[in-house]
């Protein structure tokens, strides 16, 4: 019964902290890290952290133009904003 508790709580954990896989093309497609991030930057994003996750996202944690808190995963390939979560 213990075995079968820690299993279930290790699959939970997982899926809970996993986030959104958005690309699976050769990096050598991707946006140049350097420049996708001066371009949020003119969009007013302040950055915090810029990483790459294991879900090959470009992913970011700071404040939107609002000066909100956010943390957002962007497609490398596209841009686009793939997940979002904003504090209000």
């Amino acid at each position: 019964m213990r075995v079968l508790f820690f299993t279930t709580l290790t699959l939970l954990s997982t899926a809970v902290f996993a986030g959104p896989q958005c690309t699976d093309i050769d990096k050598s497609k991707w946006l140049d890290q350097a420049k996708f991030q001066e371009d949020l930057k003119a969009k007013g994003y302040e950055i915090k952290v810029f990483k790459v996750t294991d879900g090959n996202c470009y992913e970011i944690y700071g404040w939107d133009k609002d000066k909100k808190k956010v943390e957002i995963y962007f497609d490398p390939v596209t841009g686009k904003t793939v997940k979002e979560e904003i504090e209000e």
